[in-house]
Parts: structure tokens; sequence; C-alpha cells
């Protein structure tokens, strides 16, 4: 690990200039300065669109081999990261498993701060050995200073089990970003609060998950073109949204999409590959299981 002290000296430690007064100002200043820093991550991500895309390109490639997204951050990165995780599942329709996150201070971090916890790299290394990672598998490791201890030793592991490796921080040229396979550096610069990357840096690492996981799950044929076709219908909202979905693409009536999502047991994919194809729900399963998942390849005349 590097000197300590070089935290110090990181952009994202620093005050941004001209908010020496920030508390004595109206209101209104306040949440003016607070959404224009928000505005400029836009920006900030666009600068870093090339490596977000390979980045989606490998992790697709891995997913596509069988592979896990593995997820890793301490504090508001973590939390961020078991967000995504956890809605890739309902999104997409992909198995519980598929995309983890590891948290550290574990579980109970996802309600509450654990600050200290991201100074466990003994606790890093048995979260990723409980895994058991293969080179099917992807870690994306989200620190913003780029030296949490907790995710330093964490991709280390992930190194060792020969996963792909991709960093997210917000500073430039970290230790630990340069000993990845893909390095997305989110630079947010200042908070408008000094150093609390809950902030601007929060909001880039938030986006950019889901773009990594969105565009990797579409590259996956886990969309069929811009239609969420892995939901679950699993309440009134989602099943009226997989009708939708289902009507849409096909051009049935409301009443025959409701049909086939019921004898699908509720999956929008299955559903899809009856009607198009003409075949019972059991066929429709093994077309998608065929062709990988990827609905598109189900669909066509030969899957796979």
């Amino acid at each position: 690990m590097d000197n300590p002290a070089v935290l110090d000296l990181l952009p994202t430690e620093q005050v941004r200039p001209g908010l020496e007064d920030l508390d004595t100002r109206p209101v209104e200043d306040v949440v003016g300065e607070l959404l224009a820093a928000e505005a400029g991550v836009a920006a900030v991500l666009h600068a870093v669109r090339a490596e977000l895309a390979a980045a989606a390109d490998a992790i697709a490639e891995r997913l596509g081999r069988g592979g896990r997204l593995v997820y890793v951050g301490a504090g508001t990165p973590g939390r961020i990261a078991a967000l995504d995780a956890v809605e890739c599942g309902p999104t997409f329709g992909v198995p519980d498993g598929t995309v983890v996150a590891v948290v550290a201070g574990g579980e109970q971090a996802a309600g509450r701060a654990l600050e200290e916890a991201e100074d466990d790299a003994v606790a890093a290394r048995a979260s990723l050995s409980d895994l058991g990672l293969s080179a099917r598998d992807v870690v994306v490791g989200i620190t913003a200073s780029g030296r949490t201890p907790f995710v330093v030793e964490a991709l280390a592991a992930a190194r060792v089990a020969q996963a792909l490796t991709v960093a997210v921080t917000n500073n430039a040229g970290s230790a630990v970003a340069g000993a990845t396979d893909h390095r997305i550096e989110l630079l947010t610069g200042p908070e408008v609060v000094g150093g609390s990357t809950r902030l601007t840096a929060g909001t880039a690492q938030k986006i950019t998950l889901n773009v990594l996981s969105t565009a990797a799950m579409i590259r996956s044929g886990r969309t069929y073109g811009a239609w969420m076709v892995g939901v679950q219908a699993s309440n009134d909202k989602l099943r009226r949204r997989a009708a939708r979905i289902v009507q849409e693409i096909t051009g049935v009536t409301g009443s025959e999409a409701a049909d086939a999502l019921a004898a699908a047991s509720g999956d929008t994919a299955v559903a899809l590959v009856m009607l198009v194809r003409g075949v019972e729900p059991a066929a429709a399963r093994a077309r998608l299981h065929a062709a990988g998942g990827h609905v598109r390849d189900a669909l066509a005349d030969r899957p796979g």
C-alpha cells in the first residue's frame, strides 16, 4: 500500500475553490452549487466512453461463458454496487448469483455505515475465496480514492484466480487501476463538500455500474432491441409491463399476451418465443437454453 499521506493530496480530497462561505449562503445558492457539480458528471463519463465500452464487451464475453460479474466496494461504492447487483435479476432475468456484490462489512453494511471495514484486507481475501473465482468471472473494484485496502486486496485475489479485473476510481494514476485489465477513471475532482465522495464521485460510480451491467446484458442478448424481455411478471405492475412488451414485439392482443405469459409462468422471454415460434412453453425454454439465453437467437429459425 502507498504512503497514507498520499490520500491528502488526491483531487477527491480537496476543497473546491470559491466555496469558503458555502455554509453562509442562501439554500438556493447551495442547491445551485450541488446541481452544477452533478451536471459535470456527464462530461466525465463521456471522457471514458471507450473504456466503458471495452469493459462492458469483456464482461459480456465472460457472462457468455457462464461467468459472474462480481462488484467489490466499501462504504458508498459498496452500497452502490449492491444496488446494481440486486437489480440485474429482475431487470434481465439472469439467474441468482450471476451478478454479485461483495461489500466491506458484509450484509449489515448495506443499511448502515461501517467505514472501518474498508481497511480489512483479511476479510476481502476471505470474501473472494468464498466465491471460488475462476477465469470466467469478472471482478469490478470500485474505490473513489483508488487505494481502499479492501478493494485493493480483493482485486489482487481476483488476479490470482485469473479472473478479469476492472477498476473504477475517481482519481488518475492509482496503483490499483494500473494493475487491472481495464481501468475506468472518473475524474470528478473536488466535491462541493470536500472529501464527501458520496456526491459527484458516487453519482459517476452509479452511472458507470448501470452502463457496465446494462451494456453487458444487452450484448449478451438479455434484451430484444430496447425491450426488457427478461422481466419476470411477478406482481400487477410487472404483469402489465410484460404484457405490453409482448404485445409491442409480437402484435398480439392484450388477452393473447396475458394468456401466453400465464402459460409461461410469467417469463416474458418464454412467452415471446411461444408466440413467435408457435411452440409450447417447454419447447420455448429449450430454444432459449440452446441460444444461451439470447432472445433474438431463440426467435430465429435456428436458435444458438
